[in-house]
């Protein structure tokens, strides 16, 4: 779904993954409205390239990465791609750029269902999925359509992630929920999966993130989160 912070959250998981020492990667799919540069205080044009490949950038604490908005004089330039482009630049991300050795590549992908989505599930080897979503109904309507999808073509959905899920008042510490009632927990029971996380709306992520300094962010859930997830691969590797 659009809005729901897959961006930020793919650069949360990243740094998070980081720090506990594994060596990361993202490929930004969402070629037309790309976002992780900015997270990352990327500058357009951060893209080199030669004989051998692609180059991705790097950002402070390792983590590489590609987007189309790397390869832009500005970042605000508009991508007006068709499908066959889109597909076709996705492909190239995952078969030209020199990743080196990785330990996990991460994936951003743009909403719906469409080109893109199918590029990646159909031509890369993806391991799983993490279904972002926030409390409200219509949010996790359009979700359901990429579950399906999944379903569909028998890829494994890692569990749901519920953003913008409350707000703690930093006064009195009571979480209230801004969006209403949760419909998350449903959701994930439908895909025989787990609700892995619930992330609050803090005020100080979305500052750091519009002034590129994501490796910064210190949120709790999202070191509980990547616990999780390092537990999951645990149990698929045995």
């Amino acid at each position: 779904k659009g809005g729901v912070g897959k961006s930020s959250l793919t650069a949360m998981l990243a740094v998070e993954f980081a720090r506990q020492g594994l060596k990361v990667g993202i490929l930004d799919a969402d070629i037309t409205g790309a976002s992780i540069p900015k997270l990352f205080g990327l500058p357009a044009g951060g893209l080199r390239g030669g004989d051998m490949g692609i180059l991705p950038a790097i950002t402070p604490l390792g983590i590489r990465i590609v987007s189309s908005n790397l390869m832009l004089k500005e970042e605000d330039t508009t991508v007006a791609w068709r499908g066959p482009l889109i597909a076709g630049m996705i492909q190239k991300f995952w078969d030209d750029v020199l990743w080196g050795r990785l330990d996990i590549l991460l994936v951003d992908l743009p909403p719906g269902t469409s080109d893109a989505t199918l590029t990646v599930m159909q031509n890369l080897p993806i391991n799983g999925v993490v279904l972002i979503t926030t409390p409200q109904e219509l949010s996790g309507l359009v979700v359901r359509k990429a579950g399906h999808l999944l379903e569909r073509l028998d890829i494994p959905i890692l569990g749901v992630v519920e953003n913008m899920s409350y707000f703690r008042c930093p006064g009195c510490n009571q979480e209230y929920s801004i969006f209403g009632t949760s419909h998350s927990k449903k959701l994930a029971t439908d895909f025989n999966t787990n609700l892995v996380a619930r992330l609050p709306i803090d005020p100080t992520i979305a500052q750091l993130c519009d002034q590129g300094k994501v490796e910064q962010v210190q949120l709790p859930e999202m070191t509980q989160l990547v616990n999780q997830f390092t537990e999951i691969k645990k149990e698929a590797d045995s």
